[in-house]
């Protein structure tokens, strides 16, 4: 890096020059953030946010690049919150939701009962059923891939899903 070069860098990280190029450029980077977003407190903030990482940033450019960073960081700062913003609006859905639909606590426990009886019944399988329910029902596989899996006919997994499918209904019947 040469001196001139050293001298251009130095010069966007003092004062005067970087307050010259504020007050040049914030008012067009905010009134081009509130034309394209269409939100006057967001476009201040962002546009100020920018200053903060052109600041951040001021040993590594050159004053001429200023004007570049800052449109170009307003814009992808803007663009994250907008996805954050999507997150959020989608979290409060979601939980609203839950919300709205939530059960009776009876109903809950009744819920939590079964499920403990299921995973119970499940672990009580015979080995093989056991194996064969899990890879069909928890894994997706198809019956012909479970039998390339355990080098069987796909009648004897047919007959382990039947015998442990009949298991597990005799304990959802008794609910």
């Amino acid at each position: 890096m040469n001196q001139t070069d050293q001298q251009n860098n130095a010069c966007l990280c003092s004062e005067p020059i970087f307050k010259l190029v504020f007050e040049t450029n914030f008012k067009l980077l905010r009134n081009f953030l509130i034309y394209k977003f269409r939100d006057v407190e967001r476009a201040e903030d962002v546009a100020q946010n920018a200053f903060v990482k052109l600041w951040e940033n001021c040993g590594i450019l050159k004053p001429e690049q200023a004007r570049s960073f800052l449109y170009t960081t307003a814009i992808r700062l803007s663009l994250n919150q907008i996805k954050h913003n999507k997150v959020v609006a989608n979290f409060e859905i979601q939980s609203k939701l839950k919300t709205t639909y939530s059960e009776s606590p009876e109903f809950l426990m009744e819920e939590n009962e079964l499920k403990k009886r299921l995973e119970k019944a499940i672990h009580d399988l015979p080995e093989k059923q056991r194996i064969v329910f899990l890879m069909n029902r928890f894994d997706n596989q198809s019956y012909a891939d479970i039998a390339t899996a355990l080098d069987l006919s796909v009648k004897a997994v047919e007959k382990r899903m039947h015998l442990a499918l009949l298991s597990l209904r005799k304990v959802v019947k008794n609910v």
